[in-house]
């Protein structure tokens, strides 16, 4: 009797181990639970995506996912009853109304796609430098989306450009991307080639005198030519007339500094070889270093010219006068009368 008691027992332990493993592994198993957000990389929609602890169901597609580079929200309900079929039970859902689906991609914005048109016209057509080169599209240029795995720079198919209108027409391929290689991107607009130009960044009144932080690097077409192409041309020299912002400057727009100012008084400075005579005068014009401007004797009342050699000096070269000897000159002794022949 006691012997068959402690073979039972002894089957029942046995028994228990299987079960107990059993038990913790199940314990042990993550429930598959809804997630908040995912990022997919393919045209589908797996279940493992949106769901955690999927097991072997995870690489089952239910979805076609959202197109390149956008986002889109699948209600819960939706996501449970594709799932359904696929014997998954038990979802956490956690509360969630909806997940957001993000199909990730590889952007090439509108400047990387205006670049690649300079950079195909570069070199062609009568053009220099790419980054030279302005590009305006027809219409907006949206930015491409490709896969993420696509590599490589964008392709010329066709180029046409035609320089009495400037208008371009290209078309691109890229082929690492099978969406852009079966459907190939189309461009049309304007090109032309541009120069540097400076410009003022405010209004600049007249005899203003510029500094570097006044002026900036306009581009413009090269066709326009003649303006002011280096900052440093302009740094020191003054505005002949008011300047305007967005307008390029020509060397015809600035002037040497006004150093003198009409009605100023000033030193006339008279030099001769051995003497250096100073006079008080008044200035009757504007000059600037080097010019030669009328200055107003203010003893002599007489106005004489003089050159402008620093603020509020002017300088006068004395006049040296030659001397003429205007007397008559001595008639040349006359011939000797021939002498009487005797009668």
């Amino acid at each position: 009797m006691i012997g068959r008691q402690i073979r039972t027992f002894a089957v029942l332990l046995a028994l228990a181990g299987p079960l107990a493993a059993v038990a913790a592994a199940q314990t042990a198993t993550p429930a598959p639970a809804l997630r908040a957000s995912v990022t997919v990389t393919s045209d589908i929609v797996r279940i493992g995506d949106l769901i955690e602890n999927a097991g072997p169901v995870a690489d089952v597609a239910i979805f076609r996912s959202p197109d390149l580079g956008t986002r889109g929200a699948v209600a819960t309900e939706r996501i449970v009853e594709a799932i359904r079929p696929h014997q998954l039970i038990d979802i956490d859902t956690r509360g969630l109304a909806e997940v957001i689906v993000t199909r990730q991609s590889r952007a090439i914005t509108a400047p990387e796609i205006s670049a690649r048109v300079a950079q195909a016209l570069s070199g062609q057509f009568g053009f220099g430098a790419a980054q030279n080169i302005s590009v305006n599209f027809d219409r907006d240029v949206r930015t491409l989306q490709v896969e993420p795995s696509a590599t490589g720079e964008l392709q010329v198919l066709g180029l046409a450009y035609d320089p009495r209108s400037a208008h371009f027409d290209v078309t691109f391929d890229l082929p690492s991307s099978a969406q852009l290689h079966r459907q190939p991107a189309r461009y049309t607009g304007t090109a032309i080639e541009t120069v540097a130009a400076v410009a003022v960044e405010h209004p600049v009144e007249h005899g203003e005198v510029l500094k570097a932080s006044d002026l900036t690097i306009l581009r413009r077409p090269k066709s326009e030519g003649g303006a002011i192409s280096v900052v440093g041309d302009a740094v020191g020299l003054a505005a002949r007339h008011q300047l305007r912002p967005d307008q390029p400057l020509h060397a015809a727009d600035l002037m040497k500094p006004e150093i003198v100012q009409r009605n100023d008084t000033v030193t006339i400075v008279y030099q001769a070889p051995g003497l250096v005579l100073t006079l008080r005068g008044q200035a009757q014009a504007a000059g600037a270093l080097g010019d030669s401007i009328g200055v107003l004797n203010a003893e002599s009342k007489r106005v004489v010219q003089g050159i402008v050699v620093a603020p509020g000096r002017v300088t006068v070269a004395a006049v040296i006068t030659h001397v003429v000897d205007n007397a008559p000159q001595p008639a040349p002794e006359s011939a000797a009368e021939p002498t009487e022949r005797p009668e």
